[in-house]
């Protein structure tokens, strides 16, 4: 599946019922240089758009926020100790968390590529 997007600059990619997490390009842009994750705990619930994560950099602190209910079950171990991937790949190492989804009719509600796109040229 392509990936979805969300208007907090999340996105997440579904492969069966498990859905990776992690920033755009654009929220990493803002950010500047991440210097610090938080993911959350294995089993931990969430729902849409809950606090799920937190994002530090020079510039400022985040949240990351769950795009959809769930149970995370994977925090990406690797930030801890290179928290930069998220500026070197946000679209691939630099991800967040994965979950299992506890509604899939939630997708609908997410923004596909185009859209996203034109949602952060609106923002200029």
């Amino acid at each position: 599946m392509s990936k979805k997007f969300t208007k907090d600059h999340e996105w997440i990619s579904l492969d069966g019922d498990v859905a990776t997490v992690g920033i755009t390009n654009y929220a990493q842009e803002q950010l500047g240089d991440v210097v610090f994750v938080e993911v959350p705990e294995t089993g931990q619930q969430v729902a849409q758009g809950d606090d799920a994560a937190v994002v530090e950099s020079v510039k400022a602190a985040s949240e990351v926020y769950a795009p959809l209910s769930g149970e995370v079950v994977e925090g990406n171990a690797a930030l801890e100790a290179t928290p930069e991937l998220v500026n070197q790949s946000p679209d691939n190492e630099g991800w967040f968390f994965k979950m299992k989804l506890s509604d899939a009719g939630e997708l609908d509600e997410l923004m596909d590529e185009a859209a996203y796109d034109a949602f952060v040229k609106e923002l200029g």
